[in-house]
């Protein structure tokens, strides 16, 4: 029978995964607990497969090659993606009665909070986070908290919030750049957040529906939210804080107001209901859109 993917064998991407990863043939067996000569030989199969060469052979080392690098891209995604998945399967009882899937930042900054405070009002019901920036990994769980417009027809959504968004820092990062006003937040260092699970609102964005250009001071990029806030609390940057989820680390003084200028969300965040959610994961739905 015809495989239904274009796939080499396993055992060679494995082995070529683990070799591109460390830049050593030597590294991946010590770390795969096969000898040099063994990946070696997974790593010529899989060239003769492929009818290229993926690496380039040092004598310090390996380097790989144009081709190397794009299969190293798409295997690296894929067994990031397999490995999330056995992670969750791993942590999820059986016994659950809810699962509701979120984004790290979202679970850190405002839904463990949540479920906490609920579980205190309904000891019985059981509630299982999915967290997982993986765009798609959390569609199937009983509830998905989602930012933007619900889309999809068909699907039954409640609201949970629509926030501002407000600039923040130190109070150390705010006396060494002179941030009163938004003249000076224009030439300071900025943290952008440039993650591909959401359409979050970026710097260029913010200062241009307050009317003013786009930033010229040093930026500084990550794709992870709750990284960006851990840098602006480290003083390498501002960053763009949605209020309604930043709270708590503006009400203990890790992160500040910088300037009294925000704008709305143009978007809310929103909790997805799957159709096959039960009358306890509606009832955790319903609690989670009117609790203050």
């Amino acid at each position: 029978m015809q495989r239904p993917y274009e796939f080499s064998s396993m055992t060679t991407l494995v082995c070529f995964e683990a070799a591109a990863r460390n830049a050593s043939f030597k590294k991946a067996a010590q770390e795969l607990n096969v000898t040099p000569a063994a990946v070696s030989h997974q790593i010529k199969a899989l060239e003769i497969d492929l009818k290229c060469s993926l690496f380039l052979r040092h004598h310090r080392g390996v380097e790989l090659t144009e081709k190397g690098a794009l299969l190293f891209i798409a295997v690296e995604r894929g067994f990031e993606t397999i490995s999330e998945a056995i992670t969750q399967i791993r942590a999820r009882p059986e016994t659950v009665d809810v699962t509701i899937g979120a984004t790290t930042a979202f679970s850190s900054l405002w839904l463990t909070p949540k479920i906490s405070a609920f579980w205190k009002i309904h000891p019985s019901i059981t509630v299982s986070q999915v967290v997982s920036d993986v765009p798609g990994m959390t569609g199937r769980c009983d509830l998905a908290i989602h930012y933007g417009n619900p889309q999809e027809n068909g699907v039954e959504y409640r609201k949970l919030f629509q926030d501002h968004i407000i600039a923040l820092g130190t109070t150390r990062f705010a006396a060494e750049y002179r941030i009163s006003q938004l003249e000076a937040l224009l030439k300071a260092p900025l943290i952008h957040s440039s993650s591909k699970e959401t359409g979050w609102t970026s710097w260029h964005d913010w200062f241009a529906a307050l009317g003013f250009p786009a930033p010229k001071g040093r930026s500084f990029y990550v794709n992870n939210y709750m990284i960006a806030l851990q840098a602006a609390q480290d003083d390498v940057g501002a960053v763009l804080g949605w209020d309604g989820l930043v709270g708590s680390l503006v009400n203990e003084g890790r992160l500040v107001k910088l300037v009294q200028e925000s704008i709305p969300s143009p978007v809310g965040f929103h909790l997805r209901i799957h159709r096959r959610a039960t009358a306890k994961a509606r009832l955790f739905a319903d609690w989670l859109a009117t609790s203050p």
